[in-house]
């Protein structure tokens, strides 16, 4: 059985956790789901590799960017953290993040996080299934509707 980690932040201001691990229990009920909530966004890096030690073969790493200069160079500082240790540990690692100043209001912005959390963990399902190659160049997007191909 596949074990699949989910991180996320008591800074978000949405459940994107819930709504991944939803998505990923109706999608692949036989897979183990372990939840692990840090305080911020760069507490991830620790959260993702507590969850790989643990057996997880699979990472789900859920962020909230507030919209000041410092927390986008905090994001900045944990992707690549979250790069490093997927090279590292040989772990596939999504990381998923809404930054709070890509809506234009709060509705929006829900709107955008539950999306874009339930997308992710599909593509997680189907990489740890397969690929995603049937779906390369579709004009797929998390958060938002899909824009399609250009033909």
């Amino acid at each position: 059985m596949d074990c699949i980690g989910v991180v996320d932040t008591t800074f978000a201001r949405v459940d994107m956790a819930s709504e991944a691990i939803d998505e990923i229990k109706s999608l692949a009920p036989d897979v183990e789901v372990r939840r692990i909530t840090v305080p911020g966004i760069k507490n991830t890096i620790w959260g993702a590799k507590k969850l790989a030690r643990e057996g997880c073969t699979a990472l789900l790493v859920l962020g909230w960017v507030g919209p000041s200069l410092t927390d986008k160079l905090s994001y900045l500082a944990m992707s690549i953290g979250l790069i490093e240790l997927q090279m590292h540990l040989d772990v596939l690692i999504l990381d998923v993040t809404v930054h709070e100043d890509e809506a234009a209001d709060e509705r929006e912005l829900k709107s955008i996080a539950v999306d874009r959390s339930r997308k992710h963990a599909r593509n997680l399902v189907a990489l740890l299934r397969g690929d995603l190659s049937r779906l390369a160049g579709m004009g797929l997007r998390q958060g938002r509707p899909d824009v399609g191909p250009i033909i």
